[in-house]
């Protein structure tokens, strides 16, 4: 059996997320094993680096399946590129160690969230971004994030819905970047729970907006409870930045 990498981009606006459901086809999963499964006239099942939600983006998701198939991966690749629809694109396709799971290999994720804060939303860009339309205090927040640095309980920057048996994850890094009105937040470390990122953005937003302190970041964090945190940010705006193996 060969084991094939692929490194995915799509946009998530109008899937149910990455996973496929049992009860619905629509989410970027169904649809690679779909067109996959046809080509090779066999059932294909590919494996994901990590879920992602609905409307949820990625640059670069990384999956890999297995096939007992000798068709080349140029050929591979130009069927995906051909059936695919156009808001899912698989960047590249590569044959790799029968050892290699893309989830199971993975080191670290980086994530990156994008704010739009100018006065009016942008038409152009309102899918993949959050508005924000009171100014945010960039500086303010960057002090914020320093809290969440390190290895941590996050049960109060995690969904209701987690069912993972430990909170704690350790973030590497928070970068934030600001060009124009465009914020970048980048979020890296070695997991992350369910809603993580956007609870973490939604709480440095808030600190932004001078609703809440640095300080209530640290609170927030020994509280270890979801109902003491801020509200999770839209999904819209989160991307699957990369995956490190």
């Amino acid at each position: 059996m060969r084991n094939i990498k692929l490194i995915i981009e799509y946009d998530g606006s109008r899937y149910k997320g990455f996973q496929r459901l049992k009860d619905n086809e629509n989410t970027i999963q169904g649809k690679i094993e779909s067109v996959l499964s046809k080509m090779f006239d066999e059932h294909i099942e590919i494996i994901g680096s990590g879920r992602t939600d609905m409307g949820v983006h990625a640059y670069n998701q990384v999956a890999n399946f297995k096939t007992s198939s000798t068709i080349s991966v140029e050929k591979i690749s130009d069927y995906l590129y051909k059936y695919l629809p156009e808001d899912i694109v698989v960047k590249e396709v590569k044959e790799v160690s029968d050892r290699f799971h893309s989830r199971y290999n993975a080191k670290q994720k980086v994530y990156l969230y994008k704010i739009n804060n100018a006065k009016h939303h942008d038409v152009f860009l309102r899918k993949y971004s959050t508005h924000i339309e009171k100014t945010l205090d960039i500086e303010l927040m960057k002090k914020a994030s320093e809290y969440l640095i390190g290895e941590h309980d996050f049960t109060s920057f995690a969904s209701s819905k987690s069912k993972k048996k430990s909170n704690v994850r350790n973030i590497h890094s928070i970068t934030i970047n600001k060009n124009k009105d465009i914020i970048d937040i980048y979020v890296e470390g070695n997991g992350f729970l369910y809603n993580m990122v956007r609870i973490i953005v939604g709480a440095l937003i808030d600190v932004g907006l001078h609703k809440k302190t640095p300080g209530d970041i640290k609170a927030m964090l020994e509280a270890k409870d979801r109902s003491k945190a801020s509200d999770t940010a839209p999904a819209k705006g989160l991307y699957l930045y990369s995956v490190k193996y």
